[in-house]
């Protein structure tokens, strides 16, 4: 079986998104800390308050570099609070940070910060993308268009909206309904803003029946969007059931149909992920909690090697067997 391997045993790092710019791998998490707030379902105490990036010239060798601090909750003019998964894109020779923070009203709202470098540091814009809400952005480029995949349910406020409305009041559905769905989003051509509304990513079973609520492979956080021999591939976080699943597509809005699972349950409640090609091989990056003795809010980044069958199925990543 593969190993993984912690890449950061320095800090605690989670929900790694990672690229490769300039012939390297950069990784962009979040920077877990420890701030004192009780855990409960909202993730309030998961209360990070800026970014580092690392980059990696070799997988294989381990050795990775800290560029430091690229942005800060007191960099942002709208900000409240909790800075969580954020996503780089780059374009016509800018790199584009998107970002979720709750701004002064607790509300969610994702934002874009810029620089001339995959390193940083990113200067963040005076508001939040017009229309933007929940969490976990993701961009995927594609033939020269680049799409936003966001969303998550619980703390990250998805059942707060319905057809891009808010509600007066959140609505999780039975699980007998079907699930939340994740969103997607055409970017605007200057990176800054959607360039429509947001649209379901609807996950289908082998009969074209939308995955249910109750259903423990339906999306609950975590949006990743990869290739593999031209299908596209949508990855995710069930959540509470503490799975990384995929289902695959022909278009980059779908609908995606239900495949399996990537990695089973780590040390730790979240899961978060990210997928990249590399030098001809291809990495599952991820978080588990077992530096911190279990403590969910303390994650620390991971790496290993991912692979298809000749189907281009991934094949299963058992989390708890593989504790390095």
């Amino acid at each position: 079986m593969k190993k993984s391997k912690y890449l950061f045993p320095e800090d605690y790092m989670a929900d790694p998104s990672v690229h490769v710019f300039e012939d390297k791998i950069y990784i962009y998490p979040s920077h877990d800390r420890e701030s004192g707030i009780e855990e409960n379902d909202n993730g309030d105490h998961f209360d990070m308050n800026d970014y580092h990036v690392f980059s990696m010239d070799d997988v294989d060798s381990g050795e990775i570099k800290d560029h430091g601090v690229v942005l800060s909750v007191k960099d942002i003019l709208w900000a409240g609070r909790q800075l969580w998964d954020c996503d780089v894109a780059f374009k016509d020779g800018k790199y584009y940070m998107y970002f979720p923070l709750k701004d002064q009203n607790d509300i969610f709202r994702i934002g874009v910060a810029v620089s001339d470098k995959p390193y940083g540091p990113f200067i963040p814009e005076k508001h939040p993308m017009m229309g933007s809400y929940s969490i976990d952005p993701c961009i995927f480029e594609d033939n020269g268009k680049y799409y936003m995949y966001f969303g998550g349910i619980w703390g990250g406020q998805l059942q707060r909206y319905r057809d891009n409305k808010a509600l007066e009041s959140a609505i999780i559905p039975e699980n007998d309904e079907p699930a939340i769905h994740s969103k997607v989003a055409l970017l605007s051509d200057d990176m800054l803003q959607f360039a429509e509304a947001p649209k379901d990513v609807v996950i289908i079973d082998e009969n074209g029946k939308p995955l249910l609520h109750g259903d423990k492979h339906r999306f609950f956080e975590a949006s990743w969007m990869h290739q593999y021999n031209g299908k596209y591939y949508f990855s995710y976080s069930t959540g509470d059931t503490h799975l990384i699943c995929y289902a695959t597509g022909d278009n980059p809005y779908g609908p995606f149909t239900f495949q399996g699972e990537i990695l089973t349950p780590v040390v730790g409640w979240t899961t978060h992920h990210s997928i990249v090609e590399f030098k001809g091989k291809w990495y599952l990056f991820f978080h588990d909690s077992i530096p911190s003795g279990g403590k969910t809010w303390l994650r620390s980044m991971k790496v290993i090697e991912l692979e298809y069958d000749h189907e281009g199925k991934i094949k299963t990543i058992e989390g708890l067997e593989d504790q390095q």
